[in-house]
């Protein structure tokens, strides 16, 4: 049902590694974009997934970091590796770039494999669609843009269609993020919208840069179950006018962290996760783990607030 979008850095590999029984349990399906050419991460963290009889889905095209212009090592390196796994799909980008001769030789290169399709602009739906409709081995088609037109040339018996929709309001810097804001109402809505499934980029967002910026702010995210079930997302800052310059971020990670634990203590709609404690602990011992750790809690936090939400469906 939640299919999580990650795209393949260190830290969201570590993350999936982390909590590949978690995903297990909830039958989250995740979605995977390498972005790294050194392989051993992303192996991993598909063993992990493996090991727990995870269903996953990874990108063959990736249109992000080191495999945009050429794919062919995570072929040799990664997917020819885990072929007889039977549990998890290669899924290929359609865009305005994408040929229907592309997607053709793909379609014929793998056709022993499970396949998923990613929708993204392309501009020809019926034709794609009349393509698609000579192979069996298609199992899901995964919506990045709500084009209910679209999305309507692809609906067939026994194909899974999942709605991604990002739901992190990115800011040009820090300081600009509210207190507290909408997330998203997907994971009650999908159905209403004719979809199998749902997914997000939790809280990293759509955008994708190498490293992030300068931190002339610190801000911590945590989703949230607001008392409607619509998913919210809270901003922690660290104090803009106090250091106006990217220096001393473990300083500002701190502050930003107290306005966190102060939060949470008090409003029980935030979930006291696994992740949260984490955050607990870094408070206690005055630890400052790095901005990329820190984001990875976040997200490991957003998985436990979902993973919530699931059994219940």
């Amino acid at each position: 049902m939640y299919h999580p979008y990650f795209r393949g850095k260190q830290n969201e590999l570590i993350l999936l590694r982390e909590n590949a029984k978690l995903i297990s349990d909830s039958s989250m399906v995740p979605i995977i974009e390498p972005v790294k050419e050194n392989s051993a991460p992303l192996n991993k963290a598909i063993q992990s997934l493996m090991k727990e009889n995870v269903e996953f889905i990874l990108i063959v095209n990736p249109k992000h970091g080191d495999y945009k212009s050429n794919s062919l090592p995570l072929i040799k390196n990664t997917i020819d590796i885990i072929s007889n796994y039977d549990k998890f799909s290669i899924a290929y980008i359609v865009d305005a770039k994408s040929s229907l001769l592309d997607v053709k030789d793909f379609l014929d290169e793998h056709t022993d494999k499970s396949i998923a399709f990613i929708h993204n602009g392309f501009p020809k739906p019926k034709e794609l669609a009349g393509l698609l409709n000579e192979f069996e081995n298609i199992k899901k088609h995964i919506f990045m843009d709500n084009q209910k037109l679209y999305q309507g040339q692809f609906k067939k018996e026994n194909i899974e269609r999942i709605l991604i929709r990002d739901g992190f309001n990115k800011k040009d810097s820090n300081g600009e993020y509210p207190n507290d804001e909408p997330f998203s109402e997907l994971h009650l809505t999908f159905k209403d919208e004719g979809m199998d499934g749902f997914g997000d980029f939790l809280i990293a967002g759509d955008g994708y840069s190498e490293t992030g910026g300068p931190a002339y702010n610190v801000a911590i995210h945590l989703t949230y179950m607001n008392e409607d079930g619509i998913i919210n997302i809270r901003h922690f800052l660290s104090d803009k006018m106090v250091i106006p310059t990217p220096k001393d971020p473990a300083g500002k990670f701190a502050e930003a962290l107290s306005r966190l634990i102060t939060v949470v203590e008090e409003d029980s709609l935030i979930l006291k996760s696994k992740a949260y404690m984490k955050f607990k602990e870094l408070y206690v011992a005055g630890h400052f783990p790095g901005l990329g750790v820190v984001k990875k809690v976040s997200m490991q936090h957003h998985l436990e607030l979902l993973s919530k939400f699931l059994p219940a469906q």
